[in-house]
């Protein structure tokens, strides 16, 4: 036979044991972590009163502003966990009409962050300083503020930290930190030809690319690096060929063909020192 049920008893609490008892407004709603109550609730109390709020409403705006706060501090703390570098790249920032070949509709599309929805990653491609970095960035930045957990890297970073982790011996939790986020950002594959021997580990970009592709986790992935030059560049062609397999399979590739925009801002700051001599 089922025993019967035991009675629930009351959690009794002794406040005198307690260290601090919070019986104010602002104490109880700190020990709640109700942080903008804790601060604003003398400001909110006389909004009440000058719109004359019945309880319900009342109850609502606070409920709200701690929605908002708890969001916000919530997208701060997901960018600063990106380690996107600064000054943050915005999308409203990106001039289109420099890159007339590039299909501004396509860029917004995937600003409604689609993609990640459906698990798709990303693979932008062409010469240096056509706005690859800084669309990979925005994108990472929106995505942020969706609540997607980001992280960002370049290609030479992430396999230089994992070459490191097989000689300390703790390639696995390593990987775990590229693997784990919701989009991973790998930036500036071919950025800088001095750092080749650091990148000629294909494998250990293997590993991240497979985990993540198993896993349906998105990436996007900016090279400079046509797509034959792939195993020169990473040094090893059956890997290579493998991380083309996986990053094509479910990636939108968006190619810019176009003239370097630092260049052009380098030559407009030149153009505007030489009018002044």
């Amino acid at each position: 036979m089922p025993r019967a049920a035991m009675p629930l008893k009351p959690c009794l609490i002794n406040y005198q044991m307690m260290k601090t008892k919070p019986d104010t407004i602002a104490q109880m709603s700190e020990y709640l972590g109700l942080k903008n109550l804790a601060g604003q609730h003398t400001e909110l109390i006389k909004q009440a009163h000058e719109k004359q709020l019945g309880l319900l409403n009342f109850l609502e705006m606070i409920l709200r502003e701690e929605v908002i706060l708890r969001q916000e501090c919530g997208i701060r703390y997901r960018i600063k966990e990106s380690h996107l570098p600064r000054p943050y790249k915005l999308l409203s920032d990106f001039d289109f009409s420099f890159q007339p070949k590039l299909r501004k509709s396509l860029v917004m599309d995937l600003s409604t962050m689609e993609f990640m929805k459906h698990q798709e990653s990303l693979l932008l491609i062409g010469d240096c300083g056509v706005g690859k970095s800084h669309l990979a960035q925005a994108l990472g930045l929106i995505a942020c503020e969706q609540g997607y957990k980001v992280l960002y890297t370049t290609c030479a970073a992430l396999i230089g930290d994992l070459n490191n982790g097989v000689f300390e011996k703790n390639l696995l939790k390593r990987l775990r930190k590229y693997v784990n986020p919701d989009l991973l950002i790998i930036d500036e594959m071919g950025h800088d030809r001095l750092e080749l021997q650091v990148t000629k580990e294909a494998h250990l970009l293997f590993k991240v690319v497979d985990e993540r592709y198993h896993l349906n986790r998105p990436l996007i992935f900016t090279t400079n690096v046509e797509e034959k030059a792939w195993a020169e560049y990473l040094g090893d062609p059956v890997s290579t060929r493998a991380i083309l397999d996986r990053i094509f399979h479910h990636a939108v590739k968006i190619e810019i063909r176009g003239p370097s925009y630092r260049q052009h801002q380098g030559m407009e700051l030149q153009k505007k020192y030489e009018k002044h001599k």
